[in-house]
């Protein structure tokens, strides 16, 4: 058995593209074997942080190929530094270590993509995207993976940021029109898939804007103090899919007008039509597309011979009773 690999951000980027990823992360949530580890977070005080304020610990996992991970990461004023461990799923025998920033949003854009082409109409040439954040480059990647965008519309309530993001997006796809959009309203206008991509704690889109055949992606609110759709999105939606349902149905405050939140995994199984109307995809982080990502990653890089080792856990024996002997000495 080799040495487990620590991997760096510069081993994952130089190990796969978003054609890989999406590949991966299809073919986990299409596997019936597949087993998920639902998200799982806690909020704390931080003190002499800039200007202080909370903190969340997160965790999440899951099985595929024979690879058993979790991911945790701590999300604070100053950052976060997320990282995958990856264990062999019958021995238990320790894998890799990731450093999963752009792991992870190489998972969220590829979720994103599976999401969009199940459940996206095949015809849709128009993305709004709502936000111009961390987020939403990967998502406007996401999307012109799987659907042949002629436009891609842009709205943020920042000028310099719209501005900014559009011209970023007007030169990773040279052949697309970018529109910098001063509202909502006017980015939605006629999109076939419509993805917010904010940290909004009022609603930001309604159905008043959407087509008849809108395919929403919301990926922003994932704490129940967010809220990117109005009540009206989820209660004329014909489809509302989540890539963790336990999760949205706990978390996301936007979907408690929904009757029924299928799991992504079932849509990608069943590989069945879109019903007609408006659907919506709530994204809340799956902890299963994050071993897929890493699985494959951690498959290039020891193909490669990259990573760097380190040895195996060796179990020593704790101390446990030398104070009590000590003390009747």
């Amino acid at each position: 058995m080799s040495d487990p690999l620590w991997i760096t951000e510069a081993d994952v980027a130089a190990a796969v593209d978003l054609t890989d990823t999406r590949a991966a992360v299809h073919a986990a949530f299409a596997a019936p074997e597949a087993v998920t580890l639902e998200k799982t977070a806690v909020t704390y005080g931080v003190d002499g942080a800039a200007g202080g304020g909370e903190a969340t610990l997160h965790a999440l996992g899951g099985v595929t190929g024979g690879i058993t991970g979790t991911k945790t990461w701590a999300h604070t004023p100053g950052g976060a530094s997320p990282l995958l461990v990856l264990w062999d799923s019958a021995a238990g025998t320790l894998l890799a270590v990731v450093e999963a920033f752009a792991l992870g949003q190489l998972r969220t854009a590829s979720v994103s993509a599976v999401a969009t082409d199940a459940m996206a109409p095949p015809s849709a040439d128009v993305l709004a995207i709502v936000g111009t954040g961390k987020q939403a480059l990967a998502q406007v990647a996401a999307v012109a993976a799987v659907r042949p965008l002629r436009e891609v519309r842009a709205f943020s309530p920042t000028a310099e940021n719209r501005q900014r993001f559009c011209h970023t997006v007007a030169e990773r796809l040279p052949g697309v029109h970018v529109v910098d959009c001063r509202s909502v309203a006017e980015a939605a206008d006629g999109a076939g898939v419509v993805t917010t991509a904010t940290r909004a704690t009022d609603a930001v889109l309604d159905n008043s804007v959407l087509i008849a055949d809108a395919h929403v992606n919301a990926i922003g609110a994932i704490t129940p103090e967010r809220r990117e759709l109005a009540p009206s999105v989820v209660k004329v939606a014909s489809l509302v899919v989540s890539d963790s349902p336990a999760a949205a149905t706990t978390l996301s405050a936007e979907l408690d007008f929904a009757d029924d939140v299928v799991p992504l995994s079932a849509v990608v199984a069943s590989g069945a039509a879109r019903p007609a109307g408006v659907s919506v995809f709530k994204a809340m982080g799956s902890g299963l597309a994050d071993v897929a990502v890493g699985a494959l990653v951690l498959e290039r890089v020891r193909a490669a011979g990259g990573g760097r080792p380190f040895p195996s856990p060796v179990k020593a024996a704790p101390r446990l009773f030398q104070q009590l002997v000590g003390g009747a000495a």
